[in-house]
């Protein structure tokens, strides 16, 4: 459909009309768009004048483009929200109405070294949980774990079978409060890009996060890898 001329730029309605598209259905997730050629004949307007409104939908992670592939158009997130607020990935999982699952990869229990002791902060710290996973999402692998806990806040543990390690935590007495993240994204990991089946241009992001309870003890050192086609986080920042 030609695209019909009103008093914005051209290039801004080719955005609107493309975004119409996606929400009517006629293009969806994963789908490869036509040419750019194909596509500029279509609505009518310039290549120039599409490859800019190309440019500004990549930035929007509505579509990607995959150098001599074609283009495509993006998974809408699974969860999205402020990284400030702390969930389990049980409950993001949830929150997109999205059923939660577990691929267990390991359980282990490994004798702390003294990068351990130092990141949790107890000099007679012996023996450590070490839970490896991938979590799901109806099915689909979307997150993969690596999750690290003192043995000594769960005396106990023989093997982990809840998918929440906050509520295995919490149902020993060790209540999660708060963490302290880092952020980093990653464009391919050759052995976690693998387990989570992501194609070869798509993104991960990595949170690397130390979480504490209301006294202050670090009690769970978490690596997360998240799918960035399938989760998105904002940060509400303040002037100061």
């Amino acid at each position: 459909m030609v695209i019909k001329a009103d008093h914005r730029p051209l290039y801004l309605q080719v955005i609107d009309k493309m975004k119409s598209d996606i929400e009517a259905g006629i293009y969806e997730a994963g789908d490869r768009l036509p040419s750019e050629f194909e596509l500029s004949k279509q609505l009518g307007i310039s290549r120039a004048t599409l490859r800019e409104a190309l440019r500004i939908l990549e930035d929007e992670n509505i579509i990607i483009r995959r150098h001599g592939v074609g283009t495509f158009i993006c998974s809408k997130p699974l969860f999205s929200s402020g990284i400030e607020e702390l969930f389990s990935i049980t409950e993001m999982i949830k929150r997109g109405n999205q059923e939660p699952g577990t691929i267990f990869l390991s359980s282990n229990i490994e004798t702390a070294c003294k990068d351990d002791w130092d990141r949790f902060e107890l000099d007679e710290l012996e023996e450590l949980i070490v839970v490896e996973r991938v979590r799901t999402a109806d099915g689909e692998p979307v997150v993969y774990c690596l999750d690290k806990i003192p043995k000594t806040y769960l005396p106990n543990y023989e093997s982990h079978h809840e998918q929440s390690i906050f509520d295995t935590l919490e149902k020993a007495g060790t209540a999660i409060s708060y963490a302290i993240t880092q952020i980093e994204p990653v464009g391919f990991h050759e052995k976690v890009s693998e387990i989570l089946s992501c194609e070869p241009e798509s993104a991960l992001l990595v949170l690397r996060q130390m979480h504490f309870d209301e006294e202050e003890r670090p009690i769970l050192y978490s690596i997360n890898y998240f799918r960035a086609d399938k989760f998105k986080f904002h940060v509400l920042r303040k002037r100061v």
